[in-house]
């Protein structure tokens, strides 16, 4: 029997994460599909590949860029840079990974998903984390409190080591059975 969960790698870094994530839930939706989002960091995607990110190479960068603003248009999405790129995303994927129920995790990744690039906010800072998860209705202090437990950033370590392991090289991935996209 086929799978119908699409496993979903991303990093708040990528703002191709965040186009995918404006669109994968609906269209999930629409074809039975379940999403499993798993946070790893993209980072050390890179480094395990040997690869440069984008903004490391000013021809990528700019290509890069432009592609993005195209696309943001044709979906209809907002699209803003960062006030901070690159940025250290572990705080808000630990804090995404502390939501267990999907319709909070769902909430929560768009909104930080939206912190990023449409707002333009640092989620690398804790107050911004907290404030983000505490306008959604989540409590943002415990979350962000419990972030920085060794389990959570171990777990976070690990996810991207599997997510290595089964060939993720770049964010993001999605992988259906076992075929990665």
């Amino acid at each position: 029997m086929p799978s119908t969960t699409i496993r979903f790698y991303f990093d708040y870094e990528s703002p191709n994460a965040y186009l995918a994530w404006t669109q994968l839930p609906t269209l999930a939706r629409r074809y039975g599909f379940t999403i499993d989002p798993v946070p790893i960091l993209y980072a050390a995607l890179l480094d395990a590949h040997g690869q440069l990110g984008p903004g490391e190479s000013p021809a990528k960068g700019r290509w890069m860029t432009k592609n993005l603003a195209r696309k943001a248009i044709l979906l209809g999405v907002p699209l803003n840079s960062p006030a901070f790129l690159p940025f250290n995303p572990l705080l808000a994927l630990r804090t995404t990974m502390l939501t267990s129920e999907p319709r909070e995790r769902d909430a929560l990744i768009d909104a930080l998903f939206q912190a990023v690039w449409v707002r333009g906010l640092h989620v690398s800072e804790t107050a911004v984390v907290e404030s983000v998860a505490n306008e959604i209705g989540l409590p943002g202090g415990t979350l962000v409190e419990k972030a920085q437990m060794p389990e959570v950033k171990d777990r976070l370590r690990v996810q991207t080591d599997e997510a290595i392991a089964r060939g993720v090289f770049g964010v993001p991935s999605m992988e259906v059975g076992d075929e990665l996209f």
